[in-house]
C-alpha cells in the first residue's frame, strides 16, 4: 500500500514505515536471518517436543488404563462420538487437560531448557553471574518439587485437579519454561497435543503388547532432551 494514497496514520501505511527504517538499520533483529531461523525453530522445536510427548503419553495411558478410560468417557461427554475435537472443548475437559499436563510434567521432554545469557552482570543466591555467561534453567528440578507436586515420580493427574474436578493451575508447571524467553510456541503445542489426544482416543483405544504392570517407561535416552522408549501398540477402533 503506497503512503501517498492512504492516510499515513493507518497501521499498514505504518507497518511500512517501520519495515523501510529497520531495512536500514544495521543493528535490527528484524531481518530475513533472524525470520528464517524463528520460523524454522518453531516448527523443528514444536515437531519433535510434540511427538515425544505424544509417544509419552500414549506409552503412559497404555500402563494405566483407567486413566485413558476417564479421558474417553468425558470425550463422550463433551464432545461426542462423531464431532471432531476442537480447541475451544479443552475449556470443559479438566480431567483431559490435567492428564496433557501431568505428562508434560513427568516425562519433562527438555529437562534443561535451553540456553539463556545473562545481558548483565548479576548476583543471584550468592553466586556472581559476569555478562555474557549461559545458563540452563534446570525444569526437572522445578517439575518434581515435592513442595509443589505431592507424588512427584509417579503419574498422578491430579496434580492439577482441585477438590471439584476442576482444572487447577500450578506454578510449578514450567514445561515451557519461564520468564521473557518462554517458548514461543506454547500456545500452538497445547493446542496439538489436546486435538491429537482427544481425535485420538475419541476414535482409538489403545492396547499394549505387554501386561500394562510390565510396560517400562525410562527414557530411552536422557540429555539435553529425554528420548521415549521404543514400544509397540494396537489401534483398537471403537
Amino acid at each position: 500500500m503506497a503512503a501517498a494514497t492512504c492516510n499515513q496514520t493507518c497501521r499498514y501505511c505504518n507497518s511500512d514505515f517501520q519495515a523501510i527504517a529497520d531495512k536500514n538499520n544495521p543493528h535490527t533483529e528484524y531481518n530475513l536471518k533472524n525470520l528464517v531461523l524463528t520460523t524454522v525453530n518453531l516448527f523443528f522445536m514444536g515437531t519433535e517436543t510434540v511427538s515425544s510427548t505424544l509417544r509419552y503419553g500414549f506409552l503412559l495411558l497404555m500402563k494405566y488404563p483407567e486413566v485413558e478410560a476417564k479421558v474417553h468417557e468425558e470425550i463422550i461427554q463433551v464432545i461426542g462420538p462423531h464431532r471432531t475435537p476442537r480447541v475451544e472443548d479443552r475449556a470443559k475437559m479438566p480431567y483431559t487437560d490435567a492428564v496433557i499436563h501431568e505428562i508434560q510434567r513427568l516425562t519433562d521432554i527438555v529437562p534443561m531448557g535451553v540456553p539463556h545469557n545473562v545481558t548483565q552482570d548479576t548476583h543471584f543466591q550468592g553466586y556472581f553471574l559476569p555478562k555474557g555467561t549461559d545458563v540452563f534453567p534446570i525444569l526437572g528440578s522445578v517439575l518434581k518439587d515435592p513442595k509443589y507436586f505431592r507424588y512427584p515420580d509417579a503419574f498422578y493427574p491430579q496434580h492439577f485437579l482441585d477438590e471439584q474436578g476442576c482444572f487447577k493451575k500450578n506454578e510449578a508447571f514450567v514445561a515451557f519454561s519461564s520468564g521473557k524467553r518462554i517458548c514461543l510456541g506454547e500456545s500452538l503445542a497445547r493446542m496439538e497435543l489436546f486435538l491429537y489426544f482427544t481425535s485420538i482416543l475419541q476414535n482409538f483405544s489403545l492396547r499394549p503388547l505387554v501386561p500394562p504392570a510390565d510396560i517400562d517407561t525410562t527414557h530411552r535416552f536422557s540429555g539435553f532432551g529425554n528420548i521415549p522408549p521404543i514400544y509397540k501398540l494396537c489401534l483398537v477402533a471403537r
